[in-house]
């Protein structure tokens, strides 16, 4: 369908310079970059408030999995001395003041449109600008439109016949009530055992009388060991800025932590088990790059499975039960590894029920609860722990549409078809910030929206240089693009697994590897070596066609 909606009679159209959608991470300092630039910028936001992916993600538990000191924006020196972080691993309520703090420092709200979605956005190919709509009836134009709405942030509700007839409380993590939930004494099924899950799952035992954990994929999940942060640790990191951001630009996931130089077959067993030691106590998702082969080697993967194995069967008293909560279909590492706080400990509490969904799947959701093809189970609450259309979800909800009236949705059907996970052919002066065919969710998502936004600003700067219109990236550095994508993916362990970096938790989503797993590093050396060769792979929109 290539319908285009008409702007309510009489209304107005604005023209500003760029259109950003969302005020995450990415959507904030497009902002200021380009405004800094001189451009005229306008922001719309969904929500009611700045933090993206923090401002909904609410649920108890919820907490980065990327250390604090890290997961921060480095283009101020200023804000990075000035804040104060208190936390290893930054709790959501402490990484949304921050993001707060920010907006309120650089003056960024007067340009934000809150409460607002974009429903459509429409190449004018005469003009080379966009006709942007929203669904408070504004319509603005602009030379330039840049989507930063985030590879996660599009719930995926599942489909379960009769969801919608529970009578009590349902919430998916998502989109957590900002009062938060009181649990105690209820009855409570939690659907998911991802990362929303894994985190949430600990806190909600606390408080429930009894907690139906419903799995149907067990997942890989390492200690956050998480501390507070003390004044000379913090001191210390301040000092030690430049040379972390320099490392981590400079790394696979955006983090200044090195790799141990050699195989994981070529040192001692010894060696190996204090190298796993080290990044078990480090925490968190960087256990899966303790040594460089971990993805690429299955030999080298099951040296860190076996270690991993080991330290969580310590820790859960029955044997069947901890049969059941390690995973079995897939290498660790080839889905996201989860941050957790205790997550297997809690199996242990007598008010904790595993449902093994993979011997007993779920068939339906009544007013009273869930039914398995085993026994129903009387429930009080519902939560949806079920992740992510993640990656396209979120552009999918827009009418994006192109030259020749087609649609992005369209252009996409097989798979996200882009160029350096930027450009798109067809659709002149759109960028896409931290998508598919880019690092993404691979790496620390604020350095890698710094690295897309300096990019797409430097490239608008230089159209304007050249007297141009726009840019637009062509069929043919798309389709390399995307070849060498999945080239790289197939050279690793990554593919291997059902996970949703290949789209495989949404029913219909084609089956393709959508990040740039070359590593953060990598990546940022390709897109500059693109930019010197002033800009290979795009062509200038000299005037309309």
């Amino acid at each position: 369908m290539n319908a285009v909606s008409s702007a309510p009679a009489g209304a107005a159209t604005s023209e500003v310079d760029v259109v950003v959608v969302g005020a995450g991470f990415a959507g904030l300092y497009a902002l200021h970059r380009l405004r800094g630039a001189g451009l005229t910028v306008r922001v719309f936001e969904a929500g009611d408030g700045v933090g993206g992916v923090w401002y909904w993600n609410r649920y108890p538990g919820a907490r980065c999995d990327v250390e604090s000191v890290d997961y921060s924006y480095s283009f101020s020196e200023e804000l990075q001395q000035e804040w104060d972080w208190t936390e290893k691993y930054a709790t959501q309520p402490e990484i949304l003041a921050y993001v707060n703090h920010v907006a309120d420092r650089f003056d960024l709200r007067r340009d934000i449109t809150f409460g607002t979605r974009v429903t459509e956005m429409v190449l004018d190919e005469a003009a080379t600008r966009w006709t942007v709509r929203t669904d408070s009836g504004e319509t603005v134009s602009a030379q330039y439109v840049i989507t930063a709405v985030g590879p996660l942030s599009n719930a995926n509700i599942p489909s379960i016949d009769g969801l919608d007839e529970f009578a009590g409380p349902t919430y998916h993590t998502s989109s957590w009530p900002h009062e938060g939930v009181d649990f105690t004494g209820k009855r409570v099924g939690v659907i998911g055992t991802g990362s929303s899950g894994i985190q949430t799952i600990p806190c909600v035992a606390e408080q429930a009388s009894v907690l139906h954990v419903f799995q149907r994929s067990a997942n890989f999940s390492v200690p956050a060991g998480n501390v507070p942060l003390d004044e000379a640790t913090r001191r210390a990191q301040k000092a030690d800025y430049a040379e972390r951001r320099r490392l981590s630009f400079l790394s696979g996931g955006g983090s200044p932590h090195q790799a141990h130089p050699s195989s994981a077959l070529d040192v001692s067993e010894q060696e190996r088990r204090d190298a796993y030691e080290r990044r078990w106590e480090l925490g968190g998702v960087l256990f899966s790059k303790t040594f460089p082969d971990q993805l690429t080697n299955l030999a080298s993967n099951d040296t860190a499975r076996e270690f991993w194995e080991e330290k969580v069967r310590g820790v859960i008293e029955d044997p069947e039960l901890a049969e059941l909560l390690i995973p079995k279909d897939h290498a660790i590492g080839t889905k996201r590894i989860c941050t957790d706080s205790n997550y297997y400990q809690t199996f242990n509490r007598d008010n904790v029920n595993l449902v093994n969904l993979r011997a007993t799947p779920i068939v339906s959701v009544d007013a009273t609860g869930v039914n398995t093809t085993a026994e129903h189970y009387d429930l009080d609450a519902l939560v949806l722990a079920t992740g992510f259309d993640a990656m396209t979800g979120s552009l999918d909800k827009v009418n994006i549409v192109g030259r020749g009236g087609q649609t992005l949705k369209q252009a996409w059907a097989a798979g996200p078809q882009t160029y350096l996970g930027l450009g798109s052919a067809g659709f002149p002066n759109f960028f896409n910030l931290t998508g598919p065919g880019s690092v993404s969710v691979l790496a620390n998502m604020v350095l890698h929206s710094e690295l897309h936004v300096d990019w797409v600003a430097d490239c608008i700067e230089y159209v304007a240089r050249q007297g141009a219109l726009g840019i637009e990236a062509t069929g043919q550095a798309v389709t390399d693009w995307v070849r060498e994508c999945s080239d790289r993916a197939d050279a690793t362990l990554m593919p291997t697994a059902n996970s949703w970096y290949v789209g495989a938790n949404v029913p219909g989503r084609p089956r393709v590897f959508m990040p740039f797993v070359g590593g953060l590093g990598v990546y940022g050396q390709i897109i500059a070596e693109v930019a010197e060769a002033g800009y290979k792979g795009f062509e200038l929109v000299e005037s309309g066609r």
